[in-house]
């Protein structure tokens, strides 16, 4: 079995600088929570090493005490030697729309009565990428991410519509039933999204489809749109404000 995009990410080593930095989970509690998740959800991971050897397993079980991992291990399989040779390896599995990265070193055979494992030491860290189309994340309850845009077919009419969620494509936003409709197909142009006070970018919306959020209560409808022609610079920064996001949602989940 193979999955899309398993090639490990090229993660920099020079000396004090980390340009995946925004990526990175290094808390011991987080880490093993994603762990974890990989290990109850029986998630493959795809296990690699520079020479080119691969391999598709499972983790079996997350020891935080004794900081040792266990992968599911085929005695027979002739890229389990090849792995252990090699004595570290790149693990790379996906959680719906993330990509997870972590390395592995010290790599052993561990064989019991009735079954063999691949044991590693616990990684220190975890690389957390956010598939470009992929999922979307409500922002918190604290901020209040707003989109300020003209009407495109009442140019003096400015709206300012609450951004209910977003993703690297694209965002929803909330139009009120006392604000003239939109059409489908419509590029809303020269739209100040404001999703926190670190993070403010102009761009162009294309409007996808409308959806009423709630039928015959008069709560509006949502606006699915998607980025039309965002700048490289306001995708990075959006890339790190989703995951950021994200994160601090796993460790509340968590507290």
């Amino acid at each position: 079995m193979a999955f899309a995009n398993s090639r490990p990410a090229p993660l920099a080593d020079a000396p004090g600088f980390d340009p995946y930095a925004s990526f990175r989970v290094d808390s011991p509690r987080e880490v093993a929570a994603l762990l974890r998740e990989l290990n109850d959800s029986g998630t493959p991971i795809q296990l690699s090493t520079p020479e080119g050897t691969v391999l598709l397993t499972v983790l079996w079980s997350v020891d935080s005490s004794g900081e040792r991992v266990s992968f599911r291990a085929e005695p027979e399989d002739p890229q389990l030697r090849a792995l252990i040779d090699g004595d570290e390896a790149t693990a790379v599995a996906y959680l719906e729309a993330v990509k997870l990265q972590f390395d592995l070193c010290d790599l052993m055979l561990v064989r019991g009565h009735r079954a063999c494992a691949l044991q590693a030491r616990m990684p220190q860290r975890i690389y957390r990428f956010q598939r470009r189309q992929g999922y979307r994340v409500r922002p918190t309850e604290r901020h209040a991410p707003m989109a300020t845009l003209r009407h495109p077919s009442m140019p003096d009419m400015q709206l300012e519509l609450r951004v209910l969620d977003v993703s690297f494509g694209g965002c929803a936003l909330m139009l009120p039933d006392n604000v003239p409709m939109l059409e489908p197909g419509v590029t809303l142009h020269g739209v100040h999204v404001e999703l926190d006070a670190g993070l403010h970018f102009i761009c162009s919306l294309l409007l996808h489809h409308i959806t009423s959020i709630r039928p015959g209560s008069g709560a509006g409808v949502r606006l699915g749109c998607e980025f039309h022609r965002l700048d490289p610079d306001a995708g990075r920064a959006l890339q790190r404000w989703i995951d950021q996001t994200q994160k601090r949602r796993r460790l509340l989940s968590l507290s």
